[in-house]
């Protein structure tokens, strides 16, 4: 299914950013070219260097390399990818997407994206049950994106409900019904 397919992986600032490595390595593993967008946050919960060893990629987390001065397009990576996948999906890139915010790389690549979106919404239970979270993620189903629900268990405040991201093994298969 994944075979020969353009996934681009935005990656957020969430506990749950280690699952992203599980991930990008069963996508990798069944053929898909995988392509990692990371916030900066999300750089404080997993190392670039991990998802650009599993992904096979240079990680992209700015606009350009003030090295040398390459530009990292939204506008051709929105067309290059197959499917954008933001996972995890935090409140603030939830928020930012239903409103069209484009502060980063991430953002303005969900903007040009020509292909489905999927988002794996990462919190804690309280965040995720607020009524403004709901209402983003309400909008954005309503504007096609696919929104694969979090599980119920132990958080990472210790707290236990909804909020955990799905598990990679749950994304992955529901990602194949979207490419389907």
């Amino acid at each position: 299914m994944f075979s020969g397919k353009h996934i681009l992986l935005g990656v957020t600032g969430s506990i749950a950013a280690y699952k992203a490595a599980v991930l990008t390595r069963s996508l990798v593993r069944e053929g898909a070219q995988v392509q990692v967008v990371m916030t900066p946050l999300a750089k404080q919960f997993i190392t670039p260097l991990t998802m650009a060893t599993l992904s096979r990629n240079p990680i992209l987390v700015d606009f350009f390399d003030p090295e040398n001065g390459a530009w990292n397009s939204h506008v051709s990576l929105g067309e290059w990818a197959d499917l954008y996948l933001i996972a995890p999906a935090t409140a603030n890139t939830l928020g930012k997407m239903a409103h069209g915010i484009a502060d980063n790389l991430l953002l303005t690549c969900y903007l040009s994206a020509r292909c489905p979106v999927a988002v794996a919404p990462a919190m804690d239970l309280d965040m995720y049950a607020h009524p403004t979270t709901q209402e983003n993620i309400a909008k954005l189903r309503s504007l096609g994106v696919h929104i694969v629900e979090p599980g119920a268990g132990e958080l990472a405040s210790g707290l236990t409900g909804k909020g955990r991201m799905a598990e990679p093994e749950e994304i992955v298969d529901q990602m194949r019904r979207i490419l389907s």
